[in-house]
């Protein structure tokens, strides 16, 4: 599984595929105080994106991975 959580944090750790997507929303909807730590992601599935879009939690670490910082993060730039 590419998602972790540790405390408040949840942390979105290397491809995130579609079946991440149904359990980020549970880790979400538990908590919406939970923060993401995309530092390590370097694929978000367009289910995934759609629940981060959704909840619009807070941003701990932006995603550092070339493609998805130029392309995908911006779309998080509000949140």
């Amino acid at each position: 599984m590419s998602l972790q959580l540790e405390g408040a944090i949840i942390h979105l750790i290397g491809e995130c595929r579609v079946e991440d997507a149904e359990a980020l929303l549970a880790l979400l909807r538990a908590d919406g105080a939970r923060a993401l730590d995309m530092k390590e992601c370097t694929w978000l599935h367009t289910a995934v994106l759609q629940v981060v879009l959704a909840f619009r939690p807070a941003i701990a670490a932006p995603c550092e991975e070339s493609f998805m910082a130029k392309w995908i993060f911006p779309a998080f730039a509000d949140l």
